[in-house]
């Protein structure tokens, strides 16, 4: 759906998505590189277990939360990636911390 209008350099930093290693460049956010894959979506309603995907891109409507380095319902629209970074869709609810 949406890309970067110039190349990534070879070699740069990558985060991994669902287990799938994806290039990224500093100082964008983990939402804006989501939006770049194929399937462009951040999280499952918890109601339907509908797509969402991140939308305003300033921290104000929660359709991007995602998992993040292990931690649950990240608004992913104001996190920077950074090198090695865990993402996972958040699929449902966010579980309970035991």
């Amino acid at each position: 759906m949406f890309r970067k209008l110039h190349e990534l350099a070879p070699g740069g930093a990558k985060i991994e998505i669902d287990g799938v290693a994806v290039p990224v460049e500093d100082g964008e956010s983990v939402a804006a590189v989501l939006l770049r894959q194929s399937e462009c979506w951040a999280r499952l309603t918890t109601s339907t277990g509908v797509r969402r995907a991140p939308y305003c891109m300033m921290g104000v409507c929660f359709e991007c939360l995602a998992e993040v380095d292990g931690v649950q319902s990240v608004q992913t629209c104001l996190k920077q990636v950074s090198d090695g970074m865990q993402v996972n869709r958040q699929l449902g609810k966010r579980r309970s911390a035991l």
